[in-house]
């Protein structure tokens, strides 16, 4: 009984130390979206993903309370002209990254339930392939910003 006892101890010890020791393959930082006008409609959300694991992953979408609708976009340049077009999704190769920024990747945010306002947050759900789905905190900056100023996104 007593092999028993301390043989179980051991296993749940190993397995605990694996659950603790496991990090996430995927890491959201500075996630951030510009301030709307009061008739806004839509918005973007810009971020850096990092994908620290040892296998590619692939962001298949998100989803958030504050839209109707978001879609992966692309900000291209056609002959001059700057359009933006919806993407199926985005990989993340292991050991990498992907930047979405103001003229580049997006997470659209079509038919806000109200506008953004600078200083405001709300949650964004990201869906990986892989990873599955990582929630995070999204920044509201000023209108017209450039870039996320101190306070990055957070993990939930």
């Amino acid at each position: 009984m007593r092999i028993l006892v301390v043989a179980s101890a051991l296993f749940l010890a190993a397995v605990s130390s694996a659950f603790a020791q496991a990090a996430p393959s995927i890491d959201v930082t500075h996630a951030w979206a510009r301030a709307t006008a009061a008739a806004g409609e839509n918005g973007a959300v810009y971020m850096m993903i990092s994908n620290h694991g040892t296998a590619d992953d692939r962001l298949m979408g998100a989803s958030t309370t504050v839209a109707a609708k978001t879609e992966l976009h692309i900000t291209l340049n056609e002959n001059g002209v700057m359009k933006m077009r919806p993407i199926a999704d985005v990989a993340v190769k292991a050991g990498g990254s992907a930047e979405f920024k103001p003229g580049g990747m997006h997470v659209m945010l079509l038919g806000l339930k109200q506008p953004l306002k600078a200083g405001d947050s709300f949650p964004l759900t990201l869906t990986f392939e892989k990873a599955g789905a990582v929630k995070i905190m999204v920044m509201v900056e000023k209108a017209g910003a450039a870039a996320p100023g101190s306070m990055p996104g957070m993990k939930m």
